[in-house]
């Protein structure tokens, strides 16, 4: 009876240990894109992280769209090897307003195709893009990426949830946060503030002497010796 119990509670465990597996397998299969910060008007490396989903063909092509409501007017590339990465240009679906500007065109495609053999099956590969600024606080910066494998299939990633729910292709997509102060504020604020004067405590060699006080003093002087010359004059007088 035991034995039975046993048994079916190690099949129950193996079933549910081979569920959390799959669902994590699929979840981790998903491209992702990962921010170094977030911060509005700051610049982020942008880490895409592409695995290889077929077991039959390799992925030799992966696109990633930008915003274009709020564009990114810096793009660049760090170089993979066995990649080439061109970031396309093009004009935007309508005028946006950047920093004071008026913007028609901006960067719209990072683009990074195979040299040598592309991401085989179990493997995975990251690009990544250095961008910014970044837009206001609250901004969700989706991110549309698509994977083309040798065998002319594309897995576009482009899918927004509406529901709270995960979809089957999600875009990658992350939101901004608020601005960080600038370095040195604190620093800038101190070198502001007033510095107090030195307290002199004694006499200093090389002083400058008080010609005032000297002055006073020489005055008091003379005040009492006339006095008392005026007193021994009233003495002899009498």
């Amino acid at each position: 009876m035991t034995t039975h119990r046993t048994a079916r509670l190690l099949a129950t465990t193996a079933a549910t240990g081979a569920v959390i597996a799959l669902t994590a397998t699929v979840a981790s299969a998903h491209v992702h894109i990962t921010p170094d910060t977030t911060a509005a008007g700051g610049y982020a490396v942008l880490t895409v992280r592409v695995p290889n989903e077929s077991a039959d063909a390799n992925t030799v092509g992966v696109t990633v769209d930008l915003p274009t409501d709020t564009p990114l007017t810096y793009v660049s590339v760090q170089p993979t090897p066995g990649w080439t990465a061109e970031v396309v240009d093009g004009a935007l679906p309508e005028p946006v307003e950047v920093n004071g500007a008026t913007l028609t065109q901006a960067p719209l495609q990072v683009v990074w195709t195979a040299t040598d053999g592309g991401i085989g099956d179990g493997e995975f590969q990251q690009f990544e893009i250095s961008t910014g600024p970044l837009p206001e606080e609250g901004v969700d910066l989706v991110l549309p990426t698509h994977q083309a494998y040798s065998d002319g299939s594309v897995v576009d990633w482009d899918e927004v949830s509406t529901d709270g729910t995960e979809p089957e292709n999600p875009a990658p997509e992350f939101t901004t946060t608020a601005a960080v102060a600038e370095d040195g504020a604190a620093e800038d604020a101190a070198d502001d503030e007033p510095t107090a004067a030195p307290v002199s405590t004694g006499t200093t060699a090389g002083a400058t002497p008080d010609t005032l006080g000297r002055w006073l003093g020489g005055l008091g002087l003379l005040a009492g010796v006339a006095a008392l010359a005026v007193a021994l004059t009233r003495r002899r007088n009498a």
